[in-house]
């Protein structure tokens, strides 16, 4: 299996997170665009990362940025974001290299996206999801969005996947189902998000299981909350969790937040052979 490591705030720098992801055996980085040193102008320095990692004998993924959102009503919003993603896609494709020579060439290059829920208006009885008040207009931003991509990343082998987080809204489902009728488009499961959310977004993720094609791997726990932990803190199954990821050859990222917790859940890995 391909396991690989976020980029972590301990790390101020891509050599950092490069040694710590070689220290540790692992086989791949995901680059985080929260983060103020992976915005796309400087992933597009693809020198800057290349070098690093073929010294490395690494390869990259891409997290694209948690405020992603495609379906903004102001245009000015969405178009920022879809250049972004477009910017993107041609900073994956300059990294397919790395993958073919340090990865699995099975496995499509992901950008993993999270879906934005829109704002809600509070009424006196109910909260109403101004994404769903407007379901016509969201899904039209969806079916632009879709078209876009796959002229974007044309016959290259990138992939977006769209990851579940705090359960996904019901207008969200039927956005996502849209998605994966295209090729370029699969899900991540992110097995700590579903656990400390009660597991709610499971029948979902089985329903579509053909279509995963990444995980975010770590410990999690529903009473209280708690997600990000490492592997062996908490109460998730991982064993049958990353059983399925292999029999689906999913790549999986440890998605601790922490450099002591990857360690650990490294180590975990190891004992149990996987």
């Amino acid at each position: 299996m391909q396991f690989g490591m976020p980029t972590l705030i301990e790390n101020r720098t891509l050599q950092d997170n490069i040694d710590l992801c070689k220290g540790l055996g692992l086989k791949f980085i995901e680059l985080n665009m929260n983060f103020p040193e992976y915005q796309v102008d400087r992933l597009e320095r693809l020198e800057e990362l290349v070098g690093p990692a073929e010294e490395a004998g690494i390869y990259y993924t891409i997290h694209l940025d948690e405020n992603l959102n495609i379906a903004d009503f102001n245009p000015l919003v969405t178009d920022a974001y879809l250049e972004t993603v477009r910017r993107s896609i041609e900073v994956a494709k300059g990294l397919l290299p790395l993958r073919d020579r340090f990865g699995d060439p099975g496995q499509p290059l992901i950008l993993n996206m999270h879906m934005n829920h829109g704002i809600y208006i509070t009424l006196p009885d109910r909260k109403v999801q101004m994404y769903d008040r407007d379901f016509e207009t969201y899904m039209a931003s969806f079916g632009r969005f879709r078209t876009l991509c796959e002229e974007w990343i044309g016959g290259s082998d990138v992939m977006i996947a769209v990851e579940n987080t705090d359960g996904f809204r019901e207008y969200e489902k039927k956005a996502i189902r849209y998605l994966l009728e295209s090729p370029k488009f699969g899900l991540t499961w992110d097995i700590g998000h579903s656990k400390a959310t009660g597991e709610k977004d499971v029948p979902y993720l089985l329903e579509n299981q053909n279509r995963l094609i990444h995980f975010h791997i770590h410990d999690g726990a529903e009473q209280p909350p708690r997600n990000h932990l490492a592997l062996g803190d908490g109460e998730i199954d991982l064993a049958d969790r990353l059983e399925l990821a292999r029999e689906k050859n999913a790549r999986c990222v440890l998605e601790t937040k922490t450099i002591e917790a990857l360690k650990t859940s490294v180590e975990w890995l190891r004992q149990r052979e996987f």
